[in-house]
C-alpha cells in the first residue's frame, strides 16, 4: 500500500454504521437480485457484476410494470382534466408524493418534483436570485444576498451542489467560500466554524461524498449553520437510497435527491423545502399549471408544491419513483444499509490488501455507504476500468463530478465501486480480484 493508505481496518473502514444483526442473508440478497432483470446479464461473455450504483441504479420489475401500467391504463394530462383519466391520473401522482414524503419524514407540500437533483438545486439558487432583484416580495426577502453576504459549500461537493452557487454569488456580488478536506479525506470541522461566520446566509453540502462514501457530521454542521441564522441545503442524493433519512430530524432546511439512483427512472427528482421557506421563495420556472391568475401584465403564483412545477409534468416517472420506494420499504432502509455497510468493509479492506492501491479517503474514520474509490499510481482510471469491464465488473472511472476534491487528493481521475442492496459479497470479491490482476498486469509495486 503507499502511504496514503496505510491504515488499520478498523481506521479504514471506521465504526459500524449500521447494526450487524440487520444485515440480509445471502439467500435473501439472492431473492432481491431475481427482481431486478439487468442483474441475469452478461458483460463481454461474462456474468454482470454491476458496481456503479452510485452513478445510476438497476430497476426491479415492480418499477418497471409501474411506468407501464400508468401508459397501458391510467395515461392522461394530471391537474389539467375533468374526465375520469386525468382525476385517476392526478390521484395517483399525488399519492406518489404523499409516498416520498413520508419516506423522507416529510410533509406531501413540502415535497416539489424536479427533473433531477441538479435542477432541484438550481431552483433554490434562483429563487434566492429572484429574490435579489425584487421578485417575490416582502416574504422572499429572507432569500435576498448582497454584496458581503456569504455562501458556504464544502470541498468535496459534486459539482451539480457548487456550480449554482458559484453562478448565485457572480449573479449578486455575494461571496462563496468552502469548508476545507483534512488530510484524512474527511470535512476540517475545526475550519468549518471559523469559515461559517455572520455573514453566512446558506450552507450547502453533502450528506454523503458519492467519491469518498463517506457519511458526513449533519448535526454538527446545521448547528454552525443555525448559531448564524443561515439556510442549511443538503445534497442527499447519496443518502436517501441507502440509509434511513428523516429531513425533519436532520433539521435542514432543503435536501435533493434523484430517483434514478434509488431503483427508479431517470427524469425524476425531489426537492424537499420547509413549508413556510418554499411558501416565501419566488418561482424559479414558469409558465402553465402553477398560476391562479393571469392577465396580459401579470400574474399570479400558486402555493407550493404547485408554485414550482410549470408545465406538463413527470407523471410515470413519479408514480414509478413511488413504486421504488414501496420497494425499499418492503425491505427496510435500515437492512439496506446493513447491508451495505457489511459490502463496503469487505470492499475497503481488500483495497487495502492490494500492493500499490491507494485508497481516497481511506485513512478516514466514521460511517460509510458502500462505496470506495481508488488510485492505482501511473496507471489511468480509464485503463483500470476498461480491464475490469472485460471481466464484466462494471464500475465509475474518472473525476465523478467532483474535480475539486481530487485535485485536493493529488489525482485527476479514480475508480469507484459502489453497492446496493442487490449485490452479493461474490461481486465484491471478483471486483477486488479484478483490481488485484489490474496492478499486477500493469506492473504497480507498493
Amino acid at each position: 500500500m503507499t502511504e496514503a493508505s496505510e491504515t488499520t481496518q478498523t481506521e479504514a473502514t471506521g465504526p459500524a454504521s449500521s447494526a450487524p444483526s440487520l444485515a440480509p442473508t445471502t439467500a435473501e440478497v439472492n431473492r432481491w437480485r431475481q427482481d431486478f432483470p439487468l442483474l441475469s446479464a452478461e458483460v463481454n461473455g461474462r456474468p454482470l457484476a454491476y458496481l456503479d450504483s452510485g452513478a445510476t441504479s438497476q430497476k426491479p420489475v415492480s418499477v418497471l410494470e409501474a411506468e407501464r401500467n400508468y401508459y397501458e391504463h391510467l395515461n392522461a394530462a394530471v391537474h389539467r382534466g375533468a374526465h375520469t383519466l386525468a382525476a385517476e391520473a392526478t390521484l395517483l401522482f399525488e399519492d406518489a408524493r404523499a409516498t416520498v414524503a413520508d419516506f423522507v419524514g416529510a410533509q406531501e407540500d413540502e415535497i416539489v418534483w424536479t427533473s433531477n437533483a441538479t435542477e432541484a438545486l438550481n431552483l433554490v439558487a434562483y429563487a434566492f436570485s429572484n429574490a435579489t432583484v425584487g421578485r417575490g416580495g416582502a416574504e422572499a426577502e429572507r432569500f435576498r444576498l448582497d454584496p458581503g453576504d456569504e455562501i458556504v459549500v464544502t470541498e468535496m461537493e459534486h459539482h451539480a451542489n457548487l456550480i449554482p452557487w458559484q453562478e448565485l454569488v457572480s449573479r449578486t456580488g455575494a461571496t462563496l467560500r468552502f469548508i476545507p478536506m483534512a488530510e484524512d479525506g474527511s470535512l476540517d470541522l475545526d475550519a468549518a466554524g471559523s469559515v461559517i461566520t455572520d455573514r453566512t446566509r446558506l450552507l450547502a453540502f453533502t450528506h454523503v461524498s458519492n467519491v469518498l462514501g463517506l457519511v458526513n457530521p449533519v448535526e454538527e454542521l446545521v448547528s454552525l449553520a443555525r448559531a448564524v441564522g443561515a439556510l442549511v441545503v443538503l445534497d442527499a442524493c447519496q443518502s436517501v437510497p441507502h440509509l434511513p433519512v428523516d429531513v425533519k430530524a436532520l433539521d435542514v432546511d432543503f435536501a435533493a435527491f434523484s430517483g434514478h439512483k434509488m431503483l427508479a427512472p431517470t427524469g425524476i427528482g425531489v426537492l424537499y423545502g420547509r413549508s413556510e421557506l418554499l411558501a416565501a421563495m419566488p418561482p424559479f420556472l414558469t409558465g402553465g399549471s402553477m398560476i391562479t391568475t393571469v392577465t396580459m401584465e401579470a400574474a399570479e403564483y400558486l402555493p407550493p408544491p404547485q408554485r414550482f412545477e410549470a408545465g406538463t409534468q413527470r407523471v410515470s416517472q413519479a408514480i414509478a419513483l413511488a413504486e421504488a420506494v414501496k420497494y425499499l420499504q418492503g425491505i427496510g432502509m435500515d437492512r439496506i444499509a446493513a447491508h451495505e455497510d457489511e459490502l463496503g468493509r469487505r470492499l475497503l479492506d481488500g483495497l487495502g490488501r492490494i500492493p500499490g492501491v491507494r485508497i481516497l479517503g481511506g485513512q478516514a474514520s466514521g460511517p460509510r455507504v458502500g462505496a470506495a474509490s481508488f488510485d492505482l499510481p501511473g496507471v489511468h482510471a480509464h485503463d483500470v476500468g476498461q480491464f475490469l469491464d472485460d471481466q464484466g465488473i462494471a464500475v465509475r472511472v474518472g473525476h465523478h463530478c467532483a474535480q475539486p476534491l481530487h485535485r485536493r487528493l493529488g489525482v485527476t481521475a479514480s475508480t469507484r465501486a459502489s453497492t446496493y442492496l442487490y449485490n452479493t459479497t461474490e461481486d465484491v470479491d471478483r471486483f477486488l480480484a479484478g483490481v488485484a490482476q489490474t496492478a499486477a498486469f500493469f506492473g504497480v509495486t507498493v
